[in-house]
């Protein structure tokens, strides 16, 4: 199956402006160089610490922000050589669903205005046809039709974010970023909008770009989760073989620090922990850009950096020192 989104060497830089004149004396390296394939129907997980690119790269593939460099391929259009008014229309397609939902909704507007102001702007419904998809939409999400002529502050955290859901579904989409949609909400809300979303991807043909901090939660929605650092990515492969073999120093000290619901393996298992901070993104490191932190990074990881390999079937690194020679044995 041919892929539905594809980003190679995906590049935003924010620039540093200084003096009176405003002048652009550096620029912080968002996102540098990212590339990766979602098929239709499938859930990638793009998972990292934060500040390291993951709500830049959703948000400049719906070009939120502009793209500094790399191509941005939607079922084989680029998304980067769109004018303003062809960005629109493709807009219908592409959706988003925001990570806080208290400040993504419009506190002076109705349920009815939010959800269906697309609707209103693409010229697919008006009056009373309005009112009705609203009313559908709310009903989808499993909130009650009647709360249209609510505002949003007579909602809950999790009732704001199954809106969030209906706007981004009024328009039809076929492919959705979540932008962190489950980190501003109560543990026991969490599993709730995580089913609706599986139910809803199930019943549409959905595809997703799933960003999350909550290693465990990606791991049960995605179908394959990708790792970044410092504006890259540094693993990327199907979920159990991430979770199971991860192969890049980053990814075993991200997934050593996720608890294990078992006494016994947690007491066993080997924590790895990393010296230094996250180096600044306004002036990342030569090479690969882990190598500051990295327990077994020698001198090509000072000078060069690492391109994305496939070591294994549907596994790849960004690191000199994996052989996959060694992984295939």
């Amino acid at each position: 199956m041919s892929a539905l989104v594809r980003v190679e060497n995906l590049k935003k830089y924010f620039p540093i402006r200084k003096g009176l004149l405003r002048r652009e004396v550096g620029s912080v390296h968002a996102v540098d160089g990212v590339s990766f394939e979602i098929k239709k129907g499938e859930t990638l997980g793009l998972v990292g610490e934060s500040g390291c690119g993951k709500s830049t790269t959703g948000r400049t593939f719906l070009r939120v922000y502009e793209p500094t460099d790399g191509k941005m391929m939607y079922d084989g259009v680029d998304l980067a050589s769109l004018n303003a008014v062809e960005m629109r229309k493709m807009r219908r397609k592409l959706q988003m669903i925001f990570q806080d939902p208290y400040a993504s909704l419009n506190p002076r507007m109705k349920v009815l205005d939010i959800v269906g102001e697309s609707l209103i702007v693409h010229k697919l419904a008006t009056g009373k046809e309005v009112q009705a998809r609203v009313e559908e939409l709310l009903t989808l999400v499993g909130l009650n039709p009647a709360f249209a002529n609510r505002y949003p502050h007579e909602f809950s955290g999790g009732q704001r974010q199954r809106i969030g859901i209906a706007r981004a579904l009024s328009l039809q989409p076929e492919f959705i970023i979540c932008d962190e949609p489950i980190s501003a909400l109560d543990v026991s809300v969490q599993a709730q909008v995580i089913n609706l979303l599986e139910d809803l991807q199930e019943e549409f043909g959905l595809t997703y770009l799933f960003i999350a901090h909550d290693l465990s939660m990606v791991r049960h929605i995605s179908d394959r989760v990708a790792v970044m650092y410092l504006g890259g990515i540094v693993e990327l492969a199907d979920k159990d073989d991430l979770y199971e073999e991860p192969l890049h120093p980053y990814s075993q000290a991200l997934l050593s620090a996720v608890p294990i619901p078992d006494p016994v393996a947690e007491e066993g298992r080997r924590r790895v922990l990393l010296k230094g901070d996250v180096p600044s993104p306004i002036n990342p490191p030569s090479g690969c850009r882990f190598h500051t932190r990295c327990p077994i990074a020698e001198t090509i990881c000072v000078e060069k950096r690492p391109e994305q390999r496939e070591v294994k079937a549907n596994h790849f690194v960004s690191c000199h020192l994996v052989d996959a020679e060694e992984v295939v044995a």
